[in-house]
């Protein structure tokens, strides 16, 4: 314990020395550090830059929809897998046509997959006479968890409830540019839409497009144009009056995370054959493979991208460090006397070692937190002015952080190896 008190007494006593000449030289302190700030304030804002850029992108796939998620769809099967031979499929298709996805099939995936969301997906389109137009509107008959996966907020009223989507009741939410398009400066919350032989009253309004906002990447903003001018209801509604058959040729599925992925898709197509006797009357687009596959080279890129912008920011900060080895290096000649005196009252080498290590670290930090600041006023100023996204994340705090602590290090140490083997009776009589 005595031993452990002395070591602690031993670097705060260090810490503190340290410190006490920093703040005695304040100036010299202030343009040493210069150098520091700038390599760490250039390390952090390329970091940084990359990273948010990464962010925005990976946050606009998970708005769509798109991460983790396989689409099944009425057709043949998958080209990648062979279940039967030629032979063996012609003749079960002489036996049988194939059978479409239909509600039951869609309620046995939803009952017994384990999934972080699912949702079926079926769609007509009515002609209707607006005004002095005839307009074709695009129903599509779906679930709530659409309206989540997409990032589709509602403005006004509310989702489908509980009964509405379970017993298929006549009512819709639009899209605000549907309500904007055809019913201008009018509240149709509540209303009543005659849609050919379909009659729906309104109980949402879709609010703006968050993903494809001025501070959005703009992924996909056709598609998502269409959707926000489309009248939904209930799935269940459009599986028994769009289709015959109860049919719902699209079922969307959504794995928790990419490891359960493939299982989520292996089930599902389990559970489907065994519903058609083997025969696979159904295909897999597997949009989560595809976008892991884009996500991956866009993180291999990044990467890439992150050593070179950090590799050129880090000259800065290696200028910096011969800034503070000078700087050090000086004042070993300016505290000679002070270097004898401490070693003639009882300091060791490694007092003196330690006491030069701490100032430099001391120097380093404050110019990493200078830095930082720095780099989180330019983010902000340019995020403000691109109208885009720009934030400090934590690692690039902790990078800039690290090399600034490193080159502290490395600038200190032989200044501190040189003014420990100082002899104290020459530096007591030093005269410069």
């Amino acid at each position: 314990m005595q031993a452990y008190r002395g070591v602690e007494l031993h670097f705060g006593d260090a810490i503190r020395s340290a410190l006490v000449s920093i703040a005695s030289h304040k100036m010299r302190s202030l343009l040493t550090t210069i150098g520091i700030v700038i390599g760490v304030m250039a390390v952090v804002t390329m970091f940084s830059s990359v990273y948010a850029l990464k962010s925005v992108i990976t946050k606009n796939m998970e708005g769509m929809g798109w991460n983790y998620s396989i689409l099944i769809t009425n057709g043949n099967p998958d080209a990648d897998i062979d279940y039967q031979r030629a032979a063996v499929q012609a003749q079960r298709r002489a036996r049988q046509m194939p059978r479409q996805l239909d509600l039951t099939d869609y309620q046995e995936l939803k009952d017994k997959l384990s999934y972080k969301g699912i949702y079926g997906m079926t769609e007509t389109s009515s002609l209707q006479r607006i005004g002095n137009e005839d307009n074709y509107i695009s129903l599509k008959a779906t679930e709530n968890y659409f309206f989540k996966s997409k990032s589709y907020d509602i403005s006004q009223g509310r989702l489908f409830s509980v009964v509405e989507s379970v017993q298929g009741h006549p009512v819709a939410i639009v899209g605000y540019k549907f309500a904007e398009k055809y019913y201008p400066g009018k509240d149709i919350l509540g209303e009543t839409l005659i849609m050919g032989d379909h009659r729906f009253r309104v109980i949402g309004i879709l609010g703006s497009d968050k993903l494809n906002s001025e501070n959005g990447m703009h992924f996909n903003p056709w598609e998502r144009d269409r959707e926000l001018q489309a009248v939904y209801v209930p799935l269940q509604y459009g599986a028994n009056r769009f289709t015959a058959g109860r049919q719902v040729p699209m079922i969307y599925l959504q794995a928790e995370d990419e490891a359960s992925l493939a299982a989520l898709k292996t089930h599902a197509r389990q559970i489907l054959l065994s519903r058609r006797n083997m025969y696979p009357s159904f295909q897999f687009m597997d949009i989560g493979s595809m976008m892991l596959q884009i996500t991956a080279e866009i993180d291999s890129q990044m990467k890439k991208w992150n050593i070179t912008l950090i590799a050129i920011a880090s000259i800065s900060l290696i200028v910096g460090g011969i800034g503070l080895f000078s700087t050090l290096l000086i004042s070993i000649q300016e505290r000679m006397t002070e270097i004898g005196i401490r070693k003639s009252i009882g300091a060791s080498d490694s007092d003196i070692f330690f006491y030069f290590i701490f100032e430099a670290l001391s120097l380093a930090f404050v110019g990493a937190v200078l830095g930082i600041m720095i780099a989180w006023v330019i983010l902000s100023l340019i995020g403000s002015a691109l109208k885009f996204p720009l934030y400090l994340p934590l690692p690039g705090v902790l990078v800039g952080m690290f090399f600034s602590l490193v080159i502290g290090f490395i600038s200190g140490l032989y200044p501190a190896i040189k003014a420990a083997g100082i002899d104290p009776i020459k530096a007591i009589y030093y005269l410069d």
